[in-house]
């Protein structure tokens, strides 16, 4: 097969003349293994921005560093004068986090305001005495304390009134700083619940309460799942196994119902915004005007193909006008709330892939936009901050290579965007406060990780190396990793892959082959990052003897809406005509073993596992499908009707692709694997794909993990992975 190649990166890692034949464990190579955190590469120390000074401690002190002067160091804190400020014997200086205040944030006892140098403060846990103490690390005094609980969930820290919204069960609280805590929602149907993410986590959600710029509200989510069908999850560790139903609404089945509250501390009143119906839309990105009087909402219609921002009055809760408008005919997914200027609160910064790709745009309050800020066939990944003057966004993006991520600031008045970091590879620069640093961590293939100091203000924008992250493996051989690309079915899409080889490759030899694929949206399984985003199981594969093989298909992240959304409507279809043009790639290499070829994956990746097996029966010899949605039908209403409507509206879509349709297809040896609390993806999936394949007169494996979620921890993920890896050594080896 011709394929085209730009991108090769060979990576020869560890491979120098101190290296040992050692191998590693899945317990070196796995999360929540015992030594997993010794071979994550790692600084001498951690570095955080206080104000624009840097702060790291070792075991004896903490430290701050003017940026310009990086090997100059000045002791803050000493671990004993730690002990002896708190009256304590063991405090470490790990346990100190650094908070970031705005700059007119009162932080003294006596509620004076201080300027911006001493702003950020040290944030002390005490867990053994419900309390967090903030420490004032120049002045070596407490600047404020507040009360804390092991059981509180869903903690929200407002500094500018110095209390903490928390949830109990599903009913919301405030605490205050002298411990006094005050009922803000609860309800006696255990189906309302208060004060947490909604919408099943989609659509940019991570929480449920949002306080308000000065603190004197807090807006809040209430969703009342009562009408949402009681799904069946059973503990099988009580004596006699008990029934724990769980509301999980399914695509096309009744959805729950969210309302917006606005608390206010001083009347401790609370006014529901006037959302209307119908009841069952999608309610996200909640964003507060700086004067406190409007709160902006992007609302989506169930469909998802149509979203709006509208605004609301806070003190009757009336809508007062909609700010701007989306359709698409696939679907609308916003993610980020409104970014408001602080000197000119009359303008905002909106992210949105109207363009088809994710950009920024200036707008005023009017809803009039006043200029685009970034434009162009890549996407806006992350937004850093504005610096002081508000004069500057700061901004990564792949613009340069999908794979490869780096940060720029753009001008708000010109929309000039000037490049700040130039090595190849991933960024994840943090800003100070004022803009004028960026402390940038970032690897790539061959890096395992540097921190560099960048000043935004330079002209040059030399780096300034602060740290090098030794490699971790260096007493190992490791694979060979190498990234590039192939066509993707439609014969004009470059797709990237991931190309594992194992220890001690031989040209020569013919060796079996691993597919890992995802394949689902919001994932990119390859980046030019450490080791190209290679997972601990395949290094552990490869060093028994298997090349790994992984590609991101049409569907997967980063690559604008167009290259997403192509799924749309038939989830698996696409994407498995992708992976399989991989396939012919694998074929076409000299050291492929064509006659043993294996697939494995997790959730989305158990779909695609299963696509792979029952649509190319006769490729595929192995595969292991973990938690794998089967049948669209079984699952939830946001994600499920984004990307294939709902049963109603496209039943040829869910039949094209459900998988127990194709039961009597399998030919090779297939294993499921699932947890049976799963929330996720219910049981219900490879439930039935059993029963399908009774009746199919096929022959699956099957294992269960009693009492997991969707993703294995502790010692069971190890245990899975051993499992997994057993299974293709008996099978594909």
């Amino acid at each position: 097969m011709k394929h085209w190649i730009s991108l090769f990166i060979v990576a020869s890692i560890a491979m120098n003349g101190f290296a040992q034949e050692k191998s590693l464990t899945l317990e070196d190579l796995l999360p929540g293994g015992k030594t997993y955190t010794h071979f994550i590469p790692k600084t001498e120390y951690q570095i955080q921005w206080w104000g624009d000074e840097l702060i790291f401690s070792d075991e004896n002190a903490l430290y701050l560093v003017n940026p310009l002067k990086p090997t100059e160091k000045k002791v803050v804190l000493t671990k004993d004068e730690l002990n002896r400020l708190f009256n304590k014997e063991n405090l470490k200086l790990d346990q100190i986090s650094f908070v970031s205040f705005p700059a007119n944030h009162p932080t003294s006892l006596a509620g004076k305001k201080k300027n911006a140098e001493n702003s950020e403060l040290a944030m002390i846990a005490f867990p053994e005495e419900n309390r967090n103490v903030f420490f004032d690390l120049k002045s070596q005094t407490i600047a404020f304390e507040l009360p804390s609980n092991k059981d509180w969930k869903n903690t929200d820290l407002c500094p500018e009134n110095r209390q903490t919204a928390f949830t109990t069960d599903n009913n919301l609280y405030i605490a205050d700083a002298e411990g006094q805590t005050t009922s803000v929602a609860q309800d006696s149907n255990k189906y309302i619940v208060y004060g947490q993410a909604v919408h099943r986590n989609e659509f940019g959600i991570r929480k449920g309460t949002f306080w308000s710029p000065q603190g004197n509200y807090l807006a809040f989510y209430r969703m009342d799942e009562t009408k949402v069908g009681d799904y069946p999850l059973v503990d099988i560790f009580a004596r006699e196994a008990q029934l724990m139903s769980a509301k999980y609404p399914m695509a096309g089945m009744t959805s729950h119902e969210v309302m917006v509250g606005i608390y206010n501390l001083q009347t401790k009143a609370i006014v529901y915004l006037k959302t209307g119906e119908p009841k069952d839309r999608y309610f996200t990105n909640i964003s507060w005007a700086p004067d406190e009087k409007s709160i902006y909402i992007a609302e989506l219609n169930r469909e998802q193909n149509r979203m709006q921002w509208n605004v609301y009055d806070i003190n009757t809760g009336e809508k007062t006008g909609t700010l701007l408008e989306e359709t698409n005919d696939k679907y609308v997914e916003p993610q980020y709330p409104l970014l408001f200027l602080k000197k000119t609160p009359d303008r905002f910064i909106l992210q949105s892939r109207k363009s088809g790709y994710n950009h920024l745009y200036l707008y005023d309050t009017t809803g009039k936009l006043i200029r685009p800020l970034t434009s162009g066939n890549y996407e806006v990944t992350n937004v850093l901050g504005l610096d002081e003057d508000e004069k500057h966004i700061f901004i990564v993006t792949n613009e340069l290579n999908p794979i490869e991520f780096q940060a720029y600031k753009v001008n708000l008045s010109t929309g000039k965007k000037t490049q700040l970091t130039f090595e190849a590879g991933v960024h994840n620069p943090v800003l100070s406060r004022s803009g004028k640093y960026l402390s940038d961590r970032y690897s790539n293939l061959h890096t395992p990780l540097n921190i560099d100091l960048i000043v935004t203000t330079n002209q040059l924008f030399q780096p300034i190396r602060l740290q090098t992250a030794p490699n971790p493996f260096a007493e190992f051989v490791l694979p060979d990793v190498s990234i590039g690309t192939l066509k993707a079915a439609d014969g004009t899409t470059d797709l990237y892959y991931r190309l594992v080889k194992p220890t001690n490759f031989d040209p020569t030899k013919k060796y079996p082959v691993v597919i890992y694929v995802y394949g689902g949206p919001h994932s990119q399984g390859i980046r030019n990052n450490w080791l190209g985003s290679t997972r601990g199981w395949e290094i552990y594969m490869a060093q028994k003897g298997y090349i790994i093989f992984s590609l991101d298909n049409r569907g997967t992240d980063n690559r604008g809406f167009e290259f997403e959304s192509i799924i749309h409507r038939q989830l698996g279809i696409v994407e498995t005509e992708d992976q399989m043009q991989g396939v012919e790639f694998l074929r076409s290499l000299p050291y492929v073993d064509a006659e043993r070829i294996g697939v494995h994956g997790w959730s989305y990746g158990g779909f695609m596992t299963a696509n792979l097996m029952l649509r190319h029966p006769e490729t595929f010899k192995v595969g292991v499908a973990g938690g794998p949605v089967i049948d669209w039908k079984y699952y939830e209403i946001m994600y499920g009707e984004r990307y294939m409507d709902s049963p109603q509206e496209n039943p040829e879509g869910y039949e094209k692709t459900d998988m127990n349709r194709l039961a009597g297809h399998l030919q090779g040896r297939f294993l499921l694997i699932h947890g049976d609390q799963d929330q996720t993806v219910v049981w219900q999936n490879s439930l039935s794909f059993l029963k399908a394949c009774i009746d199919a007169r096929t022959y699956p494996d099957y294992f269960v993990y009693p009492g997991q979620e969707h993703n294995m921890v502790g010692a069971d993920r190890i245990h899975l992975h051993e499992k997994i890896t057993r299974y293709f050594e008996d099978f594909l080896k």
